[in-house]
């Protein structure tokens, strides 16, 4: 039979945690290796970099899908459990889980359309499923990046929600350093004074500074919020602002923001603040270098 593919795991590993506990993915390899039958030699079946085995790497693809959908939930760091709607699928007696009956629920929808949206603009999105058709090697390969980063931002991202408070706005100066504005000689806290959760001088002198706000939040941030914060850059005299949320910006928000000039605000959604944390190296570490070699035309046409 050999390992199965992951979306035809989905279905028995909502099935193996149906009874609300929180579980990990090292919890549910044994049972779902017992659902599928897999030998001992297939169980240690390794991915081509040899770090991890193939199929502990095709349950975590399933669960991260299923989160997506709202049939799981983080619950902490590697640990996750069903959620309402995951227990009203099984009771709904279905006998397949597939991406295309995840299309169903406007969450995961959501999740693929701003995907294709990032890939659009020629950003990192998330291919669909089995689009390798009339792609090159390369092309593949690229999209496979693409959906590896895609899904490494999401879980970032829920990662930072569940930190504490203090920790993000740790997080978010490390950021702002990691990016080039100011270092961490120049770089102070600002304690949520008046609105303002840090401060970062651009010079030694501190004749430049950018004030910032971070709300680790899961409601979007509305205009209002967005009204407040400029009003304390007011009181600071600030020409800079940099507001950093974990959600997102409604319309008006952001329309709002853009229409700044003095003090100048820059919105961060979370979408675009997990993106900064890998492009920078914040909270994340390097795992597989993959190396593309090419002919060194150079060589073969240098003059003996």
């Amino acid at each position: 039979m050999g390992v199965p593919e992951f979306q035809v795991i989905m279905l028995p590993l909502l099935r193996s945690i149906s009874d609300g506990e929180v579980y990990s993915v090292s919890e549910i390899i044994t049972p779902l290796a017992e659902v599928f039958e897999l030998s001992e030699d297939e169980q240690r079946e390794l991915l081509p970099k040899k770090n991890q085995t193939r199929f502990r790497n095709r349950i975590q693809w399933a669960k991260h899908y299923m989160q997506r959908a709202g049939l799981l939930e983080s619950v902490r760091r590697g640990y996750f459990k069903i959620t309402a709607r995951g227990s009203e699928v099984l009771d709904s007696a279905i006998d397949r889980i597939n991406t295309e009956y995840l299309q169903k629920f406007p969450e995961f929808n959501e999740w693929r359309e701003t995907a294709n949206e990032k890939k659009q603009n020629g950003e990192r999105g998330i291919p669909e499923i089995g689009s390798t058709e009339s792609q090159t090697p390369i092309e593949i390969l690229q999209n496979a990046y693409s959906q590896i980063h895609g899904v490494l931002a999401s879980e970032l991202l829920e990662q930072v929600r569940v930190i504490d408070p203090t920790d993000f706005e740790k997080l978010v100066l490390d950021l702002m350093v990691k990016m080039g504005y100011g270092d961490a000689a120049s770089l102070t806290r600002g304690g949520a004074d008046e609105g303002i959760d840090g401060v970062i001088n651009e010079d030694q002198l501190g004749l430049d500074i950018i004030y910032l706000q971070a709300k680790r939040w899961q409601a979007q941030v509305g205009r209002p919020e967005i009204q407040k914060f400029v009003g304390a850059l007011h009181g600071k005299q600030a020409r800079k602002g940099v507001f950093i949320s974990t959600s997102t910006f409604s319309k008006e928000a952001n329309n709002y923001a853009d229409g700044m000039r003095d003090p100048r605000v820059i919105l961060i959604d979370g979408q675009r603040l997990a993106d900064l944390m890998i492009e920078f190296d914040v909270g994340v570490s390097a795992g597989d270098t993959l190396t593309i070699k090419r002919i060194d035309t150079d060589y073969f046409d240098a003059d003996s």
